[in-house]
């Protein structure tokens, strides 16, 4: 009984959290969805008119992705210095979390090319010059917000930058500090500018139905099916192979494994949400403390598979809709660029939309129109990468626990089985404090691949 109700606690509380910061957001962002395409479809005028609303929101979007781009580069290129230092796990699982997410954007690409989501609705490219001759009111609104910075000029920089930090040793640590501090406040304007999400995807839902009808409705659904439908196939397909003949255990019986998890992810539409349960279920597995400790903070930073698959999938659905498909070459660019934008897009809210704007507006601002579409059916599909990314990085710790021979195996079939079931006790209150702890002294400690927003995101419920 008592660890029922410690287990009752914890999800009354992760549940209130989730109440107060994303479900009332997902609620209006649906709402202002279907009321947008009901006023695209039966007043088309008026649905046209209401674009303003999308490119501000857009604009919005714009103006955050070079602080986005810079703080979390120049950290991450620190932060895989650090875990290059722990030694065999950090070398390991750094080198599986670039090759996996790499792997995850190529099928986002692959998958793309096939279905040619957005194909077929031609709409107008983005002018960021250009004048609305009917509306000096909505002029006045959008030229209060600032104009985007160059991206590929801050990526420079903050790769520069961040090598720059490595060499200076101790002396650069309070510039790594304060830029750490500066990645949160970028972040939490981000996250203040989401909630603006539901009028940004109200007006260019509105604005693209009254457009071109049916048919874009059609073409989001179908991207929305064939996202999931590809996060579940690399999950059961690629994952699951690789798990089974690296350290012979059924990816199905993981996920029976860590099904309240996927339940608490589902509720908060982050992965964050069940970090500390992940840690403490992993320990529990028979993977050892120090692999866990190194592994799982590292991969919440560099792992997104299912964020990756989304980031490419996205960008091959607004260059279709926008009637300028990428040739080949622009899709094998806009690929490098995402492997290493694609770090900054890790578990907060809008931080994968500007990840995605930044690509298109590295490679084709002409493009960044069709961004408004994604607003209005990103938080559909936010479960399925919080899912994937969560899978992705629990089946990581097992194969580097395998590989570097730190791993029980004769516990994973316990647990597995059902023999040796997980305590619930150990997430009440007082365990996940301890296991947050727990964490943050061996991010300290081992140097892991964590950065300060990561520890901070999952503590704090973000």
């Amino acid at each position: 009984m008592t660890s029922q109700r410690g287990e009752s606690a914890l999800a009354a509380r992760t549940g209130r959290k989730g109440l107060d910061k994303s479900h009332y957001l997902y609620i209006a962002v649906i709402l202002a969805v279907v009321l947008g395409a009901v006023i695209g479809l039966m007043f088309p005028e008026v649905g046209k008119s209401l674009k303003p609303l999308g490119d501000g929101f857009i604009k919005l979007i714009k103006m955050m992705i070079a602080p986005v781009i810079f703080c979390t580069i120049v950290l991450g290129i620190g932060s895989i210095a650090k875990a290059a230092t722990v030694g065999k796990v950090g070398g390991l699982a750094l080198g599986y979390f670039v090759v996996m997410s790499t792997f995850a954007l190529a099928i986002g690409l692959v998958v793309g090319n096939v279905i040619h989501p957005g194909a077929g609705l031609k709409l107008s490219p983005y002018d960021p010059n250009a004048k609305a001759a009917t509306n000096s009111t909505a002029d006045f609104l959008l030229g209060i917000i600032p104009n985007d910075i160059p991206v590929l000029p801050t990526l420079l920089a903050a790769i520069l930058i961040g090598f720059a930090l490595q060499k200076m040793g101790k002396q650069g640590t309070p510039i790594l500090t304060a830029i750490g501090h500066g990645q949160r406040l970028v972040f939490r304007i981000l996250v203040m500018i989401m909630w603006l999400a539901p009028v940004g995807a109200f007006g260019a839902i509105a604005a693209v139905v009254g457009a071109t009808g049916v048919q874009a409705i059609f073409s989001m659904f179908t991207l929305m099916v064939a996202f999931y439908i590809t996060c579940a196939l690399f999950i059961v397909v690629i994952l699951g192979s690789i798990l089974r003949v690296v350290s012979g255990v059924n990816i199905f019986k993981l996920m029976k494994y860590l099904a309240r998890e996927y339940l608490l992810i589902f509720s908060t539409s982050s992965s964050e949400a069940a970090l500390p349960r992940l840690i403490a279920k992993m320990e529990h597995l028979g993977v050892s403390k120090p692999v866990v400790g190194v592994t799982v903070p590292t991969g919440y930073s560099f792992n997104l598979d299912g964020t990756a698959i989304y980031l490419t999938m996205a960008s091959l659905f607004v260059a279709n809709a926008m009637g300028t498909p990428l040739d080949f070459g622009a899709q094998i660019s806009l690929l490098v660029f995402m492997i290493i934008a694609s770090k900054g897009a890790a578990g907060v809210t809008g931080a994968g939309l500007a990840t995605l704007a930044a690509g298109l507006q590295a490679h084709r601002p002409e493009l960044l129109g069709g961004v408004g579409m994604i607003v209005g059916i990103d938080r559909f599909m936010s479960e399925a990468r919080a899912l994937t990314n969560f899978t992705g990085n629990a089946v990581a710790t097992i194969l580097v626990g395998t590989w570097v021979k730190e791993i029980d195996n004769s516990q994973v079939g316990r647990v597995l089985s059902g023999a040796a079931p997980f305590d619930e006790q150990t997430m009440m209150a007082d365990g996940e404090a301890h296991a947050d702890a727990g964490v943050a002294a061996t991010v300290a400690s081992n140097s892991t691949a964590a950065t300060p927003l990561s520890i901070e995101k999952h503590a704090a419920g973000v």
